[in-house]
């Protein structure tokens, strides 16, 4: 599991290069799959939404964009750099995303009422929580019975792309983000946690077993990405 305080400071120091480096790494295609997630979330119809672990916030400008003027979106992270990119992101934008609160806040702990959102989604965050099960406990807790999450993260590709997909990891992307970024090793960090990952059906097992129904998990770009959405169990024992 990740070491939090090291994590927090891998992600300040890459925050002003954190958005081009996900473009040029995933050849755009990021966008579409945040695009995926936000449209499951509108399916669902919330009347509020916390993007978890939001970074720089493109989760939940994006909901902001796709939901009712009406629905709150929150976005919340526990790296003040990356809040502070989201912030600035929020202020060029004044009439689009002044709905948008970002609050500062610890996956492990959030510092949200018991059962007071209709969804929760995190994208690309869940592989950096020091403690899995913890998180989904306390996402639990803060949705509403009926609540639905939502998780965007990396997942294990089919089987022919593996060997590929493992050397782009590994040898193309430390190197090219660090010129990016200017730190080669935060990438080497991220591509061995990519790669140790669990798998689709390894992750809805960890859903189901913190309390959640109706697990369902899409795979996309031959299963480098996966969508997982659950729902909240009314009680949980």
């Amino acid at each position: 599991m990740a070491d939090p305080v090291a994590v927090n400071s891998m992600f300040g120091r890459i925050a002003h290069r954190y958005d081009l480096a996900n473009r040029v790494l995933s050849g755009g295609i990021d966008i579409h799959w945040r695009s995926r997630l936000v449209a499951a979330v509108k399916r669902s119809r919330p009347r509020n939404v916390l993007d978890l672990a939001t970074g720089s916030g493109d989760v939940a400008f994006a909901l902001a964009r796709a939901l009712r003027p009406d629905v709150g979106v929150f976005g919340m992270d526990f790296c003040e750099p990356m809040l502070e990119r989201a912030e600035t992101k929020k202020a060029r934008r004044p009439g689009r995303y002044s709905r948008v609160e970002f609050l500062f806040g610890d996956a492990l702990n959030i510092p949200v009422e018991e059962a007071s959102l209709d969804a929760v989604t995190i994208a690309f965050g869940l592989r950096n929580i020091s403690n899995r099960a913890r998180c989904l406990s306390e996402i639990r807790r803060i949705l509403r019975p009926e609540g639905r999450l939502f998780v965007l993260e990396f997942s294990q590709p089919w089987r022919l792309l593996r060997p590929a997909y493992r050397l782009y990891l590994h040898r193309v992307v430390p190197p090219l983000a660090g010129l990016l970024t200017g730190n080669r090793q935060a990438y080497k960090y991220l591509g061995d946690t990519i790669a140790e990952f669990p798998g689709r059906a390894a992750l809805s097992a960890e859903l189901a077993d913190a309390g959640f129904s109706g697990v369902e998990a899409r795979s996309m770009t031959m299963g480098v990405v996966a969508l997982h959405s659950a729902l909240r169990q009314p009680h949980f024992s």
